[in-house]
């Protein structure tokens, strides 16, 4: 079952609970999960459905490019992270 770590930033709506268990197969499937169980997560993780522009989604270590559309596995560990910019 994918595991969904809570950032500190968030645990005031997951009443400080720092992780999740979901049966989703996507990380937009997973976020939907959250808001059905903490409402207003949802909106502080994603605009126009999309993930943030601030925020970015790491799969077992490793930061996805496809955001919301990355599939998960059945173990994996999702981290969701402030997105660092730069040039």
């Amino acid at each position: 079952m994918p595991r969904i770590f809570i950032p500190p930033m968030l645990r005031s709506l997951t009443e400080n609970r720092d992780r999740f268990e979901t049966n989703a197969v996507t990380v937009r499937e997973a976020i939907a999960d959250l808001e059905s169980q903490f409402p207003g997560i949802e909106s502080r993780l994603c605009v126009d459905d999309n993930l943030r522009p601030d925020i970015a989604v790491a799969i077992d270590g490793r930061v996805s490019p496809r955001g919301l559309r990355q599939k998960l596995t059945t173990d994996c560990e999702v981290h969701f992270l402030p997105a660092i910019g730069g040039g």
